[in-house]
């Protein structure tokens, strides 16, 4: 885990791991939104709010090359597919609805014949520590698990849905020269 929040620290310290990164992956919940649930009335609410900053992290990526995807625990496809077709991400890159995303990691590496070491992966769960020791740059939010935040790379200093995402996506633009 770095320590600093110095940008310039963080990209020396991970600059190996940051400029082979080809594909970045996150999970939806506490990363790009900030895992609230709402309940209205006898019917559950499902809302989702997004940080601007994210998404426009997301199209700067994909813009200069980086292939992006989201793996989600939870099923909330609807508002976070709206989100996705917004953006162009394909839809062979995002998975939802299973815990154990190992399965749906596999077929993204596989889907885009990359190695472990050229995705990066930001979560915030237990269930998200395979693929956080599993890729070659890990990342999380200050609100994870401390069980989490012993297993990644690095931790922004920002919260879910208030772009902690962007923050990654900056660290690889920078590393690589992009725009």
């Amino acid at each position: 885990m770095s320590l600093t929040k110095n940008p310039k620290d963080i990209l020396e310290v991970h600059r190996d791991k940051l400029t082979k990164i080809k594909c970045a992956l996150f999970d939806v919940d506490g990363i790009l939104t900030d895992g609230r649930v709402f309940y209205t009335g006898e019917e559950m609410g499902w809302n989702r709010y997004f940080n601007i900053y994210d998404g426009y992290g997301l199209k700067r990526l994909m813009a200069n090359g980086i292939h992006v995807g989201i793996i989600s625990g939870g099923d909330s496809r609807g508002l976070t597919e709206r989100f996705i077709n917004n953006l162009g991400i394909p839809k062979e890159l995002c998975h939802f609805g299973n815990e154990d995303k190992v399965d749906a990691y596999e077929s993204v590496k596989t889907h885009l014949n990359l190695n472990d070491d050229e995705i990066s992966y930001m979560g915030d769960e237990i269930f998200d520590i395979p693929l956080l020791e599993k890729v070659g740059f890990s990342a999380s939010v200050p609100g994870a698990s401390f069980i989490v935040q012993e297993k990644v790379d690095y931790i922004s200093s920002k919260v879910g849905g208030e772009g902690a995402g962007r923050e990654v996506m900056d660290l690889i633009l920078l590393i690589n020269n992009m725009q």
